[in-house]
């Protein structure tokens, strides 16, 4: 786990983020779909999200296997997700401030749940913001 707190650029990565920039999401927005779905706008979150880290990376597990560890054990997507938008920070050279120990966010009820996608959405949002996305 000492490789969580490194700084700097991942060696042999050079270059590993330069595909398509994903797209930022209303937080409360976010939230509202998921509340009017009963959860189910998390399953297409967890996809659209994967999705795009992976395109934009070259890292990761992408959009399908998210949704498919989504349904058959979800709980390991509540530490990868973050741990991967943490990576995406590294791998640019810059200092992350999530990493896969956001997931224990959501071992406390309801709240828990806030936090953790409050936490990931936001960072997700500030670097696509960095690389040229609109709010």
């Amino acid at each position: 786990m000492s490789d969580m707190a490194n700084t700097t650029a991942v060696p042999g990565d050079a270059g590993a983020n330069t595909g398509p920039i994903g797209e930022t999401r209303s937080i409360g927005l976010c939230i509202l779909w998921t509340i009017l779905t009963l959860g189910i706008y998390t399953l297409y979150w967890q996809y659209k999200t994967c999705e795009e880290m992976k395109r934009h990376t070259s890292h990761g597990i992408g959009g399908v296997l998210a949704l498919v560890i989504a349904l058959v054990i979800g709980v390991i997507n509540w530490f990868v997700i973050p741990s991967e938008v943490g990576q995406m920070y590294k791998r640019d050279g810059r200092q992350s401030t999530i990493s896969g120990y956001t997931g224990l966010w959501l071992l406390l009820p309801i709240v828990g749940a806030f936090v953790w996608f409050i936490k990931v959405q936001g960072r997700l949002n500030e670097y696509w913001q960095s690389k040229g996305a609109t709010a």
